[in-house]
Parts: structure tokens; C-alpha cells; sequence
């Protein structure tokens, strides 16, 4: 907007641009002019609007102000009355209709340099130094075409790269909020935490923002520069925070602005939106996790803060980290959300636990939290969303029976003081005593380390929930495993794991174990219609597992493994083994009595998954006594044989057992060889036995075909299922 009192030619400086000679005819207000980007040296479009005072009235006047982003006011050099009402009108009208906040750059042009030989710089300088909101003076001739793209040129600049958020001209000093910014610039490209930036550091620098590198020489000119300036501004061959503001401002605003805008600042010298939270989506029933690339950034940065090298991060140590954050993002419940070492310290894997737990529940707040770190910028990447992986669907998971994520969530539910808090505790290796250090203001109703099932390294993540049981909320529901805890020395603890069961998770697909926890202490009898154990095998759950935190060395992890393997495989839920089939026999030469023994047992008791049929029907009593009998002639007719080839001689043989491998098992077993014999005193058989024995041996044939072809379609018909 050009504003100007009569007869200072503004019409005539925007026809001089447009037609670019001095128009003939000056019309009382031009028209609005747009300049295209591709002719702008900051390739930014740009509108052009005139000021007449003779066609418009003041309330079209203050419109114009309100929209506009910069505001050139006209002034004649030869005509001292409009000097004056730069400063008694224009500007005190200009300051009433903005904001204090938001106010608008203004550009002093003095047209008709042609008219006169001397400058009016010597009386504009004063009004300069009196309104901070001046960014520069202009003399030029609308006539003579001087200056005439520089007035527009410097119009465009004073948008772009305004000085009023970076200087101070009455302290004739950097603005607090410039000099935070350049910190953490400083900070980000200081890779490795020592205070300077060397060269190689400053040539990432200066890759970074202007996509070139330095040359050699061109880096050791710098520090000359900086050297003659100032005495502290090169440290050990490197340059300084001051040195490197030194540098910044030094040269053109220009240079400032881009290194400002490239590491996310707007305007107001505030991180954008845009920069922190990129755009990122997450279909339903999807988690979000940290991938390779993030993990390395994240432990770079724990390289460069961890400066004793303890592989744990001090407290001053974790307050360096945050310097480039504008609050503090850890509380000291996080130091009982994590792995801490005997000091509590944050230790390697805690640091990277946090940042895992922090990806999982809120994405976008580690957006937040890698934009202050300068993912995007370091690794080069056009945003931190290229930080994070958004997993498939849990059903396509369950479809095809494996998962690819890292990060399992379990909920603990249980009634008040029933050991949900020191169950989550166990989890990162504290036991009783080291609980109770604990203060009631620090404690944290989350808690995730690391697991290994099958040799892969996984996160679990445990969340206790309230226990309030009519207000469950999908939060509270929304898990890979959820575990029930009740106080075996407490009578009425049951109860409650017992209701939330039946309402919530009775017809879920979630796997569910329950939880005895405070196992060292006495067991009492439950005040509810089922004992623990007769509800489990009722609801054909695992039965209840022992768990105790009050021990003198660091808690078992074995159970938070299984729990891990449950949500990693929902299809098998009703195991809480690890996954293996686990062999065990016992055989004994010496004796003539085959003590060899095949004990099959399962674990799981589900009685619905296929090895609990096979194993009920191996128990029938029918089947028993087929078996005996089979023994009985298998036996009475190879013994004879025996002492035939062998007279006055001890049993030498060696007997040879295979055990099939169960394959496929739902859920995971653990299988022991057993097969009870009892070898019957030696006599001759007669006739009557061998009829007696011809009749059982083709009943337990025609009894063992007919249970393999039992078995052969119950398998079909569950396939087809």
C-alpha cells in the first residue's frame, strides 16, 4: 500500500515500474497491480494497491492497512511538509489500526531525487531511530526510473526477512527469542556435543541451509572474520555460539532468514506448526512405532550427552538433552517407567524404552519431540514422519498368524492393593525393597522394557488400569494381552478379576492370564463361588500364575516373556509355556525290568486344542485296557523267544523309542516319554492264553484303526471349520 499526501508522485513510481519509462499522463490512483513470482527476485507474487486521497475515504483507507503486509509511505525530498507528516499522520494513523503484537513493517520512499541535489537521509534517520517498525528509506525518481525495482525489491524483503524479530535497535542488541532460536540451531549442528562447531560440523551446516559446501579456504576466512571481531568467537580451531551469530549477522538478513526457516521458524521466530506435526496417518487399529533410522538418531543423541560414558543419563546430563526443548518433557515418574541403574538414572535401554512408549501412545508428541531434535534436518529427510512406522491391521495379523510389530501392549487389571504397581515394577528388575523407595507423587501407571522371544528382541509394555469396573473405556479394553491380578492373602481380591472377566473379555480373542500375586505370603480361601483355579479351568484359561516381587535379587522376566509370546501369538492363547517342546527320558540297562519311561503331558488344559482331544482320547478306559492287553501278548510271546537265544545269560538288548514330534501344537507343550510297562513273570503259554491273546491282539488293531480314522476326520472336519 502506498500512502502519500498530494502531489508526492507514488501514482507515478507504480507506472514507471509497470511501463518502466515516466508515464505522460498520471491518472489520480492506479490500478491494482499484481507482479508475478517468476519476476521477483524472492519469486513471492506480489500485489500492489495505490492510496488517493481524492477517491477513497478513510474507512477504505484503514481496510487497505488492515490487509496489508507491508507499507511503503511516499514522501517528496523537496518538499519539507510532507517530511513532517510522515511522522505527525501517517505513521500515529498506521500504529492505531495494527496491532502491538503483529505491526507491519513500514519502507520511508523519498521520490523526486531528481529535483534536488541533496539527500534527506540526515533528517529520516532520526524518525528511523525513533520507530522500530521502520525497516529501511528509499530515494529514488519515479522520472529518471532510479531505484525504482530496488523500492519494490527492499517492499519484499522487509516481508520476508523482517528485522524486527531478530534486533533490537534501542539495546542495539539480539532479541532473547532470536537468540533461543540460534541456540538450538547451534545445538542440533553441534554433532558432537562438544561446544564448537568444527568443520566438518560447519560444513553440514552449511550443506544443510544453502546446499552447498564450504571450500577449505572459504571455511578458514570465516574464522579469520570472527577472529578480528571478537576474542572468543574460535575455540579450538572451531567456531563458538557467538562466533557462529557473529557470522549470521555479519552479512545480509537474507542469510539469517534462511537458516532460521530452514530448522522451522516462522516469522515470530516460533517453530511451525507444520514442522512439528507433519501430516501423518494412522488407519483403525493400527500402532505406530520408531523404525532403524529413528532408533540410530535417538541413540546418537544419547551418544553425544552421555559424557561420562556410564551408558545412563545423569540428571544434568538429561537437562543438556532438553536445552533444545522449550519445556521440560520428562517428569520423574519417568525414571519408574523405565530401566534405571542403582542410582536411578535413566539408563541406554530405559532412554530408548521412553521414546518407544512415548511413539506408541501419543505419535504426536514424538513428532514434537524429534522436530526440537532436528530428525528431519540431520538425517535429511523432509519430516520427522519418516521417523515412524504405522503397523497393519491387528486382524491381517491374526489372519496370517504372525505380526511384524516390536511393541505389545498388556493391560493389568485387579482390585486395589492387589500388586498391580509391584508387578510393574518386577518388570524393569526392582524388587520389594527398592519399591518402596518409591514416592507416591513419582510413581507411573506405565512401565515397558524389552523381551526376547524366539531370539527377537520386543518391547511390552505394561498399563495399569484404575480399578474402576463400570468405567472401562476402550483404552482400557484395547490390548495384546491382558493380565488379572488378585492378592492370594486376600479373600476378596478375586472377585473383582473374576466380574471384569465375565463382562469384558469372555468373548474376547484377547489372551488372558490371571496373576496370584504376593505368591510368598499365605494363600487364603477366596470369598467367590469358584476358586482361582476351578474359574480358570472352567473358562479354560491357564491356570492362575505365582508372582512375587518380595525376594532379595532382581524379579524373574520369564513371565513377562510369556506374556509377550501370548500377544505376539493370540492364536495360540491358552499357553503360557515359551514356545518349545521339551523331550525328557530316563533309561535304565541294568535292569531286565524296562523302567522306560514315555510320559506324555500337556500344559496348556484347554481341552479344545487338538493335542488335548488326542490326549483325552489316549485316557479312555476302553483304550487303557486295549493297551494292557497288547502289552500282556507282545510280552508273553517275546520272552520265551528270548531265553531260547539266550540261556543263563542277563537281558542285553537295547529297546529303541521314537517320539514323534507334535507339530503345529496349539499352543505351546511341554512333553515328556512315558509308557508304564510292567513285564509279567516268566511261564509257558498254553492254549487257552494263545487264543485268549489272538482275540485281544485283533482287538486292539481293529481299536487302533478305529481311532486313527476318528482322529483322521475329526482333523477334517476342523480344517474345514
Amino acid at each position: 500500500d502506498h500512502n502519500q499526501i498530494s502531489k508526492v508522485g507514488k501514482t507515478s513510481l507504480i507506472m514507471s515500474l509497470v511501463s518502466e519509462e515516466f508515464p505522460d499522463e498520471v491518472p489520480l490512483r492506479a490500478e491494482e497491480i499484481t507482479i508475478p513470482a517468476d519476476v521477483t527476485p524472492e519469486r513471492v507474487p506480489t500485489h500492489i494497491v495505490d492510496y488517493s486521497e481524492a477517491e477513497q475515504s478513510d474507512e477504505q483507507l484503514y481496510q487497505e492497512i488492515s490487509k496489508a503486509n507491508v507499507i511503503c509511505i511516499v514522501y517528496s525530498v523537496n518538499n519539507k511538509k510532507s517530511i513532517e507528516k510522515v511522522t505527525s499522520h501517517w505513521i500515529p494513523l498506521i500504529n492505531d489500526r495494527t496491532d502491538k503484537d503483529s505491526r507491519v513493517p513500514l519502507i520511508l520512499v523519498g521520490n523526486k531525487s531528481d529535483l534536488v541535489e541533496h539527500s534527506s537521509m540526515e533528517t529520516i534517520l532520526p524518525i528511523m531511530n525513533q520507530y522500530q517498525d521502520i525497516e529501511t528509506c528509499v530515494e529514488c525518481s519515479a522520472k529518471n526510473l532510479k531505484n525504482i525495482s530496488e523500492l519494490f525489491y527492499y517492499a519484499q524483503k522487509a516481508v520476508l526477512h523482517p528485522t524486527g524479530p531478530l534486533y533490537c535497535p534501542e539495546e542495539k542488541e539480539l532479541k532473547p527469542s532470536c537468540i533461543k532460536a540460534l541456540t538450538r540451531i547451534f545445538k542440533v549442528s553441534d554433532l558432537d556435543n562438544d561446544g564448537i562447531l568444527n568443520d566438518n560440523e560447519l560444513n553440514f551446516f552449511q550443506r544443510t541451509c544453502f546446499n552447498t559446501p564450504l571450500a577449505p579456504q572459504a571455511l578458514e576466512d570465516v574464522k579469520n572474520v570472527v577472529r578480528r571481531n571478537m576474542n572468543d568467537g574460535v575455540k579450538d580451531n572451531g567456531l563458538t555460539l557467538k562466533g557462529l551469530n557473529t557470522v549470521l549477522f555479519r552479512g545480509r538478513h537474507e542469510t539469517t532468514w534462511t537458516v532460521l526457516r530452514r530448522f522451522g521458524y516462522d516469522d515470530d521466530l516460533e517453530l511451525t506448526q507444520e514442522y512439528l506435526f507433519p501430516l501423518l496417518k494412522i488407519p483403525p487399529d493400527c500402532t505406530t512405532e520408531l523404525n532403524h533410522n529413528a532408533y540410530l538418531f535417538l541413540q546418537s543423541v544419547f551418544d553425544k550427552h552421555d559424557k561420562d560414558r556410564d551408558c545412563a543419563l545423569s540428571p544434568e546430563e538429561v537437562k543438556d538433552l532438553f536445552k533444545v526443548f522449550p519445556y521440560m518433557p520428562w517428569g520423574p515418574d519417568v525414571n519408574n517407567t523405565v530401566c534405571t541403574n542403582e542410582q536411578g538414572w535413566i539408563t541406554y535401554q530405559g532412554y530408548l524404552s521412553q521414546w518407544t512408549l512415548t511413539t506408541y501412545l501419543d505419535v504426536q508428541r514424538s513428532l514434537e519431540y524429534l522436530g526440537y531434535l532436528g530428525y528431519s534436518i540431520i538425517y535429511e529427510q523432509e519430516s520427522q514422519a519418516a521417523a515412524i512406522t504405522v503397523t497393519r491391521n491387528k486382524r491381517i495379523d491374526l489372519q496370517k498368524k504372525q505380526t511384524q510389530r516390536s511393541v505389545f501392549r498388556c493391560n493389568v487389571l485387579g482390585a486395589r492393593d492387589s500388586g498391580k504397581s509391584g508387578f510393574l515394577q518386577a518388570f524393569l528388575g526392582r524388587n520389594l525393597q527398592r519399591q518402596r523407595r518409591i514416592r507416591e507423587d513419582h510413581k507411573s501407571f506405565y512401565a515397558i522394557s524389552t523381551t526376547y522371544v524366539y531370539g527377537q528382541e520386543k518391547y511390552l509394555l505394561l498399563h495399569e488400569v484404575m480399578p474402576d469396573f463400570d468405567f472401562l473405556s476402550e483404552a482400557d479394553l484395547a490390548c495384546d494381552v491382558v493380565c488379572l491380578v488378585y492378592d492370594v492373602n486376600n479373600p476378596r481380591s478375586f472377585e473383582y478379576c473374576a466380574k471384569v472377566y465375565k463382562q469384558y473379555f469372555i468373548d474376547s480373542k484377547t489372551p488372558c492370564v490371571v496373576i496370584a500375586a504376593k505368591s510368598d505370603l499365605h494363600e487364603v480361601r477366596q470369598h467367590y463361588s469358584l476358586s482361582p483355579h476351578e474359574f480358570c479351568r472352567k473358562h479354560k484359561l491357564h491356570p492362575p500364575q505365582p508372582f512375587t516381587c518380595n525376594s532379595t535379587e532382581a524379579p524373574s522376566k520369564d513371565l513377562y516373556t510369556r506374556l509377550t509370546t501370548m500377544a505376539m501369538y493370540p492364536q495360540f492363547d491358552r499357553s503360557v509355556s515359551t514356545g518349545r517342546l521339551e523331550f525328557s527320558f530316563l533309561f535304565d540297562k541294568k535292569s531286565y525290568n524296562i523302567p522306560f519311561y514315555a510320559r506324555l503331558r500337556c500344559m496348556c488344559t484347554c481341552n479344545r486344542c487338538t493335542y488335548c482331544l488326542c490326549q483325552n482320547l489316549l485316557k479312555l478306559e476302553l483304550l487303557r485296557g486295549i493297551k494292557a492287553q497288547l502289552r500282556r501278548v507282545v510280552f508273553n510271546r517275546s520272552i520265551p523267544r528270548v531265553e531260547c537265544l539266550h540261556v543263563d545269560s542277563p537281558l542285553q538288548s537295547v529297546f529303541s523309542h521314537q517320539v514323534s514330534a507334535v507339530s503345529d501344537v496349539e499352543g505351546s507343550v511341554y512333553m515328556e516319554t512315558s509308557a508304564e510297562q510292567q513285564i509279567p513273570p516268566e511261564r509257558h503259554m498254553a492254549q487257552a492264553d494263545l487264543k485268549n491273546s489272538t482275540f485281544w491282539l485283533r482287538a486292539s488293531v481293529g481299536a487302533t484303526v478305529f481311532a486313527v480314522l476318528g482322529f483322521a476326520m475329526y482333523r477334517a472336519l476342523l480344517k474345514q471349520r
